[in-house]
This record gives structure tokens, C-alpha cells and sequence, in this order.
């Protein structure tokens, strides 16, 4: 069993996950089985409560875990399913002293960081990388902040326990370049290594992020400053067109072979490697379509980020450049607003809480369903379609969701009846992987080609029950969880693609492996694309 550390210097938001993410691609590549795993020094003991705007957004795990978007890409490049024993912040490790402390564990003894805190993030790292090859971790905020102490700590400890070839710190760090100078600056990097030593951590490998490219004189300064080798000194540049060139870019830097070297093991190169097929779909592509994301953080990148990067996972699939038109949904109810909508292949609206943007979010599935536009709706985007199909088709202009209108005539809606008398926020959702039984001859069962599935939930409400009889003149319920009857996926009759699921299929999305789901609603934009290009010139003819 062998571990690698990843941590961040001199900024934040460098791209740790992101290498860690590829680095573990790099090793799969290679015959290793390979698990990832994140360490947040914040006091929340999850993320599922923070805003969007503060985290982003919540990557949910098969077993429930409301966990950070870096999660999403760990499971994205590798093969590997992670669970919550991979999730780890402070305010879980607090918690768990506390509550030992509390039960007498360490009876007669003082509680202290040292060694009770550290010893618990310690357990954490051996219980995360049980019956794999190599564990990465990754070490949330930046080097020197002062929550983040007691983690370097217990790596400095667990580093000393083990043998050394079985340990690897890498350092992702910032090497700025000043145009006043002309030139990449290395001092900021030299600090962040100081810090590091000064904990008693020596990185063995630094993972420079630059916009110009490494001299061999530079690199020579930063490995002998930062005592490093020069081997190990890895430029690291933004990537042209997408993320998933980042193994590449680092495999030209033999990064995965010198990881292998520290770790002690010998495995070949591979005869084929997937990543160089993946970013010729992405370089090449043979169709090109436009979707709309209708959401309420569309200014954030990192609200939606699983939604954004399953729709370019089904671009990889289809061979299709996606074109992304973010439209914030509240401007939909503006006078106007829905010019915005004009000119789509597709449209999409994702997950979310609370009720602002939501009347935005119903006319643009009503859009979408009279004027025959591919349609996929994620969580709430299901229930925005059920308001919207209610209101207009059935003719029940009261018919709302009991989270935006407790009081609504027709609640087609609702809080799912175990949800009603929880007052907790943290945890508290229908979190994590339910089957759903997928109806034959249905959208959804072409898509899966099989008659059951497990997807991931984060939802307190479901369809009304109640209402099914009358929402099915008009709707196909075509996903149903067997144990407990909840409508899982819907679609309308009589349209050429309209479904709406209340799982959140981005979880479960790989840029080699998209999701059927959203496989389908590409190539469902790639038709109706086709479609209005066909009438433009059949018009262009008659005239």
C-alpha cells in the first residue's frame, strides 16, 4: 500500500484536485488501482449546507456523503467509487474526539490536538485506502493557514511511520509571472516549500502552475532552492481546450514515471492510452450544438460543475462540440427575457432550493415543450417540468410545488412524508444511490438499454402521488423506485425528447463513459439541430 500527499502553496484554487485527479488517471493507466481521497480543514462537517457561493457545489457519493466538487473529479478521471470514509473536514474530526472525550475514551488523560487530533486524521488515512494499490489525499486551503496545521501535522507523523518509499509529498504551487519584469517570479514558491520544511515535510515532487513556459534555468533554481530534483520540478500550464488534456500534460512531463520511481514500483507504459482518443473527440469534433443551462447560480463555474462537464462528456460521446449558453433564470421573467432562449439545440435546468427564478425556470420548460426542444431537466428541473406541464396542459393554474407555495391548491409537489418532521438541515435529505425501475419501450430505456438502475439522490421533495392518474393524460412516468412507488423519471408524450429525472445523473458521468441520460439528450440536440437546418433550407428552395 502506498500513499500520496498533495498539498497547495501560495493561493488557493491552483487546480490540487485537478492534479491529483489526473496523476490517479496517469497511475490506472499503468495497472495500479488507485483510490482519492479530500481533507478539508473547514469546521463544517460537510459541505451540504454551505451556499453555492461559498463551496460551490455539493458532489453527492453512492453512500450518501454530501462531499467537495473535487470529489467529482477523482471519480470522473479514475475508476475508483468513493465513499465517505474519503471525505474527511475538521469539524468531522472535532466532532469524533468530542464525542470519544464525552464517552470516556480517553479517560484521565488531557485532550489536545497532539497527538488526539492528529491520530484520528491518521486513522482516516489508513481506513480510506483499504484493498487499493495507491491513495492520493489531497489537503484542502493553502500551506501556513492555520487550520489546516493539524493535518501537515499528522502527515508529517504518518510519513514517519511508514517506509519511505511508501509515502510522496507533491506541492502544487503558483509561479507568477510579473510583466514588469518579463519574468516567472519563484520566490512565492520557495516560501510555500520553507512553510512545508518547517512543519518537517520535504516535497518530493513540485507541480509548478505557470502561463509561461519553465526554463531549464528556473527549473535549476527551484530545485535547488526547494531541494527538489530537476526531474521533479513539473510545469504545469492551463490546458488549451479542456481538463481532460491534463494527463497528457503531465505524462510529457514523465510525471506518472517519476511517481512510480518514488513509490517504488515498475510497470510499463501502456500500448494504448485513453486519454489521447478522449481529447481527439474534444479537438475533432463532427457536430456542434447549443444548449441553455437555465439555473439561479449560473454566474458561479462551480455550482453546476458535474452539469457542465456531463454535458462535455456527452459532446466526447457524440463527437460534438457543446456549445453552453448559461441564462440566469430570473432574467427569463424579465420583459423580454425570453429572447434569451432563442437559437437552442437544448435546454437544460439543473438542481437547486428555494423559490427564486423558479417561474423563470417553468417558462422555459414550457418553451421547450411547445416548440419541440430537447428537454432534461435534473431534480428540480423534474418537479419545474410537472408545475409548468400542470398548469398549461392540465389546466391547474394553482398547481406549485409546497416548497414555493405551502399553501398551493394543487400541490403536484411535495415534501416526501419522512422529510415533515425533520428540523435538521446537515444530512438530512434523501441523500445517496436508490434503484429505479426503468419502463420498456420508454426514452429512458433506450438510453439505459437495461430494465433497472442506481442513481444518486439529494432531494426533500418528490411528485405528488396523488396527482399521477391526472398528470399521466400528458406524461409517461418511465422510472419508478420499486420499493417505495416514487416517480423517478417522467416524459412527455408526443415530444421528440422531454425527460425529466429527480436523481442527479451528473454524478455518475466519466469523459469515457458519459451518462446514458445525457448521452441521449446531445444526440436529441444533434437531431433537432439537424431538423431546423433541413427547414432553413427547404425554405431557402421555395424562395
Amino acid at each position: 500500500m502506498k500513499y500520496i500527499f498533495v498539498t497547495g502553496g501560495v493561493v488557493s484554487s491552483l487546480g490540487k484536485g485537478l492534479t491529483a485527479a489526473a496523476l490517479g488517471a496517469l497511475l490506472e493507466l499503468r495497472g495500479l488501482t488507485v483510490r482519492i481521497q479530500k481533507f478539508d480543514p473547514y469546521l463544517n462537517v460537510d459541505p451540504g449546507t454551505m451556499s453555492p457561493y461559498q463551496h460551490g457545489e455539493v458532489y453527492v457519493l453512492e453512500d450518501g456523503a454530501e462531499t467537495d466538487l473535487d470529489l467529482g473529479h477523482y471519480e470522473r478521471f479514475t475508476s475508483g467509487r468513493l465513499s465517505r470514509l474519503n471525505s474527511l473536514s475538521s469539524g468531522q474530526i472535532y466532532e469524533s474526539v468530542i464525542q470519544k472525550e464525552r464517552r470516556g475514551v480517553y479517560l484521565g488523560k488531557t485532550v489536545q490536538v497532539i497527538p488526539h487530533v492528529t491520530n484520528e486524521i491518521k486513522e482516516r488515512i489508513y481506513a480510506g485506502g483499504k484493498n487499493v494499490d495507491v491513495l492520493i489525499t489531497e489537503i484542502g486551503g493553502t500551506t501556513g493557514d492555520i487550520e489546516g496545521l493539524p493535518f501537515l501535522e499528522a502527515m508529517r507523523q504518518f510519513a514517519l511511520e511508514m517506509k519511505p518509499k511508501d509515502v510522496v509529498f507533491i506541492h502544487v504551487t503558483l509561479v507568477p509571472f510579473l510583466a514588469a519584469a518579463g519574468e516567472l517570479k519563484s520566490k512565492p514558491t520557495q516560501q510555500s516549500v520553507a512553510k512545508l520544511r518547517e512543519i518537517g515535510i520535504q516535497p518530493h515532487v513540485l507541480v509548478c502552475r505557470c502561463d509561461h513556459p519553465l526554463d531549464m534555468d528556473l527549473r535549476d533554481k527551484l530545485s535547488m532552492f526547494c531541494n527538489v530534483p530537476v526531474k521533479a520540478v513539473i510545469e504545469c500550464r492551463d490546458v488549451d481546450s479542456s481538463i481532460y488534456q491534463l494527463p497528457l500534460a503531465l505524462q510529457r512531463e514523465k510525471m506518472d514515471e517519476l511517481v512510480l520511481g518514488l513509490l517504488g514500483f515498475n510497470r510499463p507504459a501502456p500500448k494504448k492510452n485513453i486519454w489521447v482518443e478522449i481529447v481527439r473527440r474534444i479537438l475533432n469534433p463532427r457536430h456542434e450544438v447549443t444548449i441553455g443551462v437555465v439555473g439561479k447560480y449560473i454566474e458561479l463555474q462551480d455550482a453546476y460543475k458535474s452539469v457542465y462537464e456531463s454535458i462535455t462528456h456527452a459532446g466526447i460521446a457524440n463527437t460534438c462540440r457543446v456549445n453552453v449558453r448559461r441564462i440566469d433564470a430570473e432574467d427569463l421573467e424579465k420583459r423580454g427575457g425570453m429572447a434569451l432562449l432563442r437559437g437552442l439545440d437544448g435546454i437544460l435546468v439543473p438542481g437547486g432550493f428555494g423559490d427564486r427564478g423558479t417561474e423563470g425556470k417553468i417558462a422555459a420548460a414550457k418553451y421547450a415543450r411547445e416548440r419541440a426542444i430537447p428537454y432534461f431537466g435534473l431534480c428540480l428541473g423534474l418537479q419545474i417540468a410537472v408545475i409548468e406541464i400542470a398548469r398549461n396542459v392540465l389546466k391547474l393554474p394553482g398547481a406549485n410545488s409546497t416548497e414555493f407555495d405551502p399553501r398551493s391548491a394543487d400541490p403536484v409537489i411535495n415534501m416526501m412524508e419522512e422529510q415533515k418532521a425533520i428540523t435538521d438541515k446537515g444530512a438530512t435529505m434523501r441523500l445517496g444511490s436508490y434503484d429505479c425501475a426503468i419502463l420498456p419501450g420508454s426514452l429512458a430505456a433506450k438510453a439505459y438499454g437495461k430494465p433497472m438502475v442506481l442513481e444518486r439522490h439529494r432531494h426533500r421533495y418528490e411528485v405528488n402521488n396523488a396527482y399521477v392518474d391526472r398528470l399521466s393524460s400528458a406524461l409517461v412516468f418511465s422510472g419508478i423506485n420499486p420499493r417505495r412507488n416514487l416517480v423517478e423519471i417522467i416524459e412527455l408524450k408526443g415530444h421528440p425528447w422531454f425527460v425529466g429525472v429527480q436523481f442527479h445523473p451528473e454524478f455518475q458521468s466519466k469523459p469515457n463513459m458519459a451518462h446514458p441520460l445525457f448521452a441521449a439528450f446531445i444526440a436529441a440536440a444533434i437531431r433537432h439541430r439537424g431538423k431546423g437546418r433541413a427547414r432553413a433550407g427547404a425554405k431557402k428552395v421555395r424562395a
